[in-house]
């Protein structure tokens, strides 16, 4: 199975959606890997968004993800990462379609919920700057065949 990081940021903590939107995912299917509540600090955030460093927006972005608790999550399915960024929506609230987690929470272009993984290289790297080698839970529920056809090679 696929794992991707997810981050419910700063505004979804604040707005007590937490909850509301780790339901959608395991409604969905996803598997909780692992799962915390944190602070990130700005070395942290320094990392996690380095790719953003010289765009005008990163010092805001790095005020925001630092600026209170966030969520942070390893999940797993099949197709994660794509099925997640569905998910998630349009980057911007104001732009996501009705359905989609900032389509149905958000407004802002500035506060966007929830961050996840855009690919399998940035989920590994991204999963290995908040959890260690034993954070990671694994598990059968047993659900799982009603969630996937499993009469073939592989689950589908």
């Amino acid at each position: 199975m696929e794992k991707t990081l997810i981050i419910l940021k700063p505004d979804t903590v604040q707005r007590g959606m937490a909850g509301r939107i780790i339901t959608r995912f395991e409604e969905k299917g996803f598997q909780i890997a692992a799962m915390k509540l944190m602070k990130i600090d700005k070395g942290l955030a320094e990392k996690h968004y380095g790719v953003h460093k010289d765009k005008p927006f990163y010092p805001k972005l790095l005020e925001y993800i630092t600026s209170s608790p966030v969520v942070v999550m390893v999940l797993q399915a099949n197709n994660a990462i794509a099925v997640s960024r569905k998910m998630m929506g349009a980057t911007f609230g104001s732009n996501a379609e009705p359905g989609t987690i900032r389509g149905d929470f958000g407004l802002s272009n500035s506060f966007n919920l929830i961050h996840g993984s855009d690919s399998p290289e940035a989920a590994e790297f991204e999963i290995g700057l908040y959890f260690g080698a034993g954070d990671l839970i694994e598990y059968n529920k047993a659900i799982m065949p009603w969630i996937y056809d499993h009469s073939g090679s592989k689950p589908e």
